[in-house]
């Protein structure tokens, strides 16, 4: 009978059957496989992750990612390194530009802008004369001009220091609230009547001169001295460490050591460096943080460092002038002193004096 064979036959015949059924199910799974490696599947296709195209290279590391030399830009900007994922809201390091909002303080300048020459012959004659009409033209009037020790005093050391107190400029009212400032550059042989006469108005006076025995002197309640000599460059750091308190500095220098952001007068008289020293306050931009000049300027010799043809050198004495009025500096008191040789440049021209004391006050000081 059919149901007595061998046990097993028909088994392995199904086990055949489903065995290759399943090998051409591989094959086929195996060809859809490649398809959708080879080409990106259609939506209506099995689900499953997508395969990552083979075209683009692999992403580089974050430190060689592109762009990442304008990112060092904002290191240098900023002071601080910009992360590799870019931006950050960290607090930011003080670096080398100004937060936004302020005014940017303008850089040093290496040179003042020589004016033009006064004439075409580019002489002596032609600049010395156009020098002195302009030291000896008052540009801007003060109603109230305190001046100190003009000609009615025979004595020959006190100098016709003058401040300008109309209310439109503000020192009258500084003195008044006692906050006033005075920085007075000088040596020893001066005399200091004028220096003690705004302290006992009310100003805060500072005498800079490197003749004194000690570093700082309270010589009154208001009136300091300072063993310094204010130059137009800072002296060697070897020097310093030596003498820190009987060197030359610049007067940006000393401003900073000394926490002052302003001068209300700057009184100077510096026997022929006073070239020299001007030349820096302009080129530091340390003007602006003063309200009114007296210099004592000197005109028997070109000066100290100053060289170069007498008619060049009378130019730069001019350009330096007008730096002045470029920057809202205005003269309103100019004295002649007629107890000094009448030379100029070691030359008898023109009736003019060695020496002259010339005001200027900043019309923009607040």
């Amino acid at each position: 009978m059919a149901w007595e064979r061998l046990p097993g036959r028909g088994c392995g015949a199904l086990h055949r059957c489903l065995l290759g059924a399943a090998l051409l199910l591989g094959l086929r799974l195996c060809t859809e496989l490649r398809r959708a490696g080879a080409q990106p599947p259609a939506r209506s296709g099995l689900p499953g992750p997508a395969p990552r195209p083979p075209e683009p290279p692999l992403p580089p590391a974050p430190a060689q990612r592109r762009g990442a030399s304008r990112r060092q830009v904002t290191y240098v900007r900023s002071g601080r390194r910009a992360p590799p994922g870019g931006g950050g809201s960290g607090t930011q390091e003080p670096g080398c530009c100004p937060p936004r909002g302020r005014p940017r303080r303008k850089g040093p300048r290496w040179h003042i802008d020589l004016q033009p020459w006064a004439g075409p012959a580019r002489s002596l004659d032609e600049e010395a004369l156009r020098f002195l009409r302009y030291i000896s033209t008052i540009q801007i009037a003060c109603d109230h001009v305190s001046t100190d020790s003009l000609a009615t005093d025979s004595s020959p050391s006190k100098k016709p220091w003058s401040v300008c107190l109309d209310d439109r400029f503000g020192l009258g009212h500084q003195i008044r609230n006692k906050q006033c400032r005075l920085y007075s550059l000088g040596l020893g042989s001066d005399d200091t009547h004028f220096e003690v006469s705004m302290a006992n108005d009310g100003c805060e006076v500072h005498r800079f001169d490197p003749t004194v025995k000690s570093a700082h002197v309270l010589e009154s309640e208001r009136f300091w001295y300072h063993r310094l000599s204010v130059d137009w460059r800072d002296s060697h750091p070897a020097v310093a460490a030596r003498k820190p308190y009987s060197n030359t500095r610049k007067l940006r220098t000393i401003l900073n050591e000394f926490g002052h952001h302003k001068i209300d007068v700057l009184k100077a008289d510096l026997e022929s460096a006073e070239w020299k020293v001007l030349e820096n306050l302009i080129l530091e931009d340390v003007l602006e943080q003063i309200g009114q000049l007296i210099f004592e300027i000197h005109l028997h010799w070109p000066g100290f460092e100053v060289s170069g043809s007498d008619s060049s050198v009378v130019r730069f004495w001019y350009s330096l002038l007008k730096e002045l009025e470029l920057q809202d500096f205005r003269l309103f008191h100019s004295y002649k002193d007629l107890s000094k040789p009448q030379l100029f440049l070691k030359k008898d021209i023109f009736n003019a004096s060695s020496c002259y004391t010339l005001s200027w006050v900043n019309t923009r000081w607040k």
